[in-house]
């Protein structure tokens, strides 16, 4: 999830089926994640050996709630302008507009090209998670993560490592607790790639 999450607008417009489930109407898109069902299957059957391991569990449930709004990254942006050269604070203010594009894109924009409807998780969950308002398709986690570390490394980093791992672990992490399909964290990977590498470009460090 981004920095900006709509509930009870058009662009998730959807109608009550069965059950009490509102199931979102397809944008003009919706064609394009549905090709990619079996794959998604696939992808979550396979990782459902690791759901209720409490580790793990702990482990991808913090991630996905760190990624809530994109406050990982920005945390981790103040933390390196605190502590560094006056380029650090700009790359800050950097970021922080970088990640608030990216959540309007995604969650104003793209969202509503496709209005995926998300995962179904029918049991309890092993711990809190906020569930989000938008559609599934592509994942705001993912494509703020991919942004934020395309940024975040900008001009080399001796934690470039550690900020990809964690990138990755974020991003996979609504996998995980199946809150997003396989295809929308690949599809927000992609976004934050082509995002990323546009504001770097468009926006250098001084």
């Amino acid at each position: 999830m981004s920095l900006f999450e709509f509930s009870g607008s058009s662009h998730d417009a959807g109608v009550t089926k069965g059950h009490g489930i509102a199931v979102p109407r397809p944008g003009p898109l919706a064609s394009f994640p549905a090709r990619f069902e079996e794959f998604d299957r696939r992808v979550d059957d396979w990782w459902e050996q690791w759901r209720g391991h409490e580790f793990v569990d702990r482990v991808f449930y913090g991630a996905s709630e760190a990624g809530d709004f994109g406050l990982i990254w920005i945390a981790i942006g103040a933390t390196e302008a605190a502590i560094g050269p006056h380029r650090k604070t700009v790359a800050l203010l950097r970021l922080a507009g970088a990640l608030g594009a990216e959540s309007l894109i995604v969650n104003v924009g793209l969202k509503s090209l496709f209005r995926r409807e998300r995962p179904i998780w029918a049991q309890s969950r092993p711990h809190a998670l906020r569930k989000p308002r938008t559609t599934s398709f592509p994942s705001g986690h993912a494509s703020s993560a991919i942004t934020a570390l395309i940024l975040l490394t900008d001009g080399g980093t001796p934690l470039a490592v550690l900020y990809g791992a964690l990138a990755a672990v974020v991003a996979t992490s609504r996998i995980h607790v199946k809150i997003h399909h396989a295809s929308d964290v690949i599809g927000g990977l992609g976004v934050g790639l082509v995002l990323g590498a546009a504001i770097k470009h468009l926006i250098p460090l001084p």
